[in-house]
C-alpha cells in the first residue's frame, strides 16, 4: 500500500473519493481482515471497524480542506500511543455499517488506499497549533472509549 507523505496527497484523496473516506488507526489492512472492533468497556464485537470519517460537514464552510484534514487526523493521533507498537492511520474507502458506543462509524472496509506518513502527520500537528489560539485546546489521550 502506498504512503501519503504529505497533507496535501491526503487532501487530494480526500478530493478524489468525498464521502466514503475513513481514517482507521490499526496495525493495517492486513491484520484488520476479517475482523471487526470490539467495545473497550464490554468486550462485544461490534459490526465493523471503528474509523473516524474524512467527509467535511456542512457546517465546516468554505474554510480550508486542508485544516479540515489536518483536524481529523489530530483528533485521535493519540490512538497511534494508546494502542501500541505498529499503529499507525490508514486510508479506505468504506460502508458505514452501523455506530460505535462513542457514536464513531464501524465501517465495512471496501478498499484500503493509503498509509498517512509521519510528515503528513507532522504537517497537521503544525497546522493545528498554529490555529491553537482561535480554537482552545483538544486533548483526548486522557479520555476513554470504546477501544477503537
Amino acid at each position: 500500500m502506498r504512503t501519503l507523505a504529505t497533507l496535501d496527497e491526503v487532501v487530494a484523496v480526500l478530493e478524489e473519493h468525498g464521502d466514503h473516506l475513513f481514517v482507521r488507526w490499526s496495525k493495517g489492512p492486513d491484520a484488520d481482515e476479517g475482523r471487526s472492533s470490539r467495545d473497550g468497556l464490554t468486550g462485544v464485537r461490534l459490526p465493523g471497524l471503528s474509523a473516524n470519517p474524512l467527509a467535511v460537514e456542512p457546517w465546516w464552510g468554505d474554510r480550508s480542506l486542508r485544516l479540515w484534514v489536518a483536524r481529523r487526523l489530530h483528533d485521535y493521533r493519540h490512538l497511534a500511543h494508546k494502542r501500541g507498537p505498529g499503529v499507525r492511520p490508514w486510508v479506505l474507502i468504506g460502508k458505514e455499517a452501523g455506530r460505535g458506543p462513542d457514536n464513531e462509524p464501524l465501517v465495512e472496509c471496501r478498499e484500503p488506499l493509503a498509509w498517512i506518513g509521519e510528515d503528513a502527520l507532522a504537517e497537521c500537528e503544525d497546522l493545528v497549533a498554529a490555529h491553537a489560539r482561535e480554537w482552545g485546546p483538544l486533548d483526548r489521550e486522557g479520555e476513554g472509549g470504546s477501544g477503537r
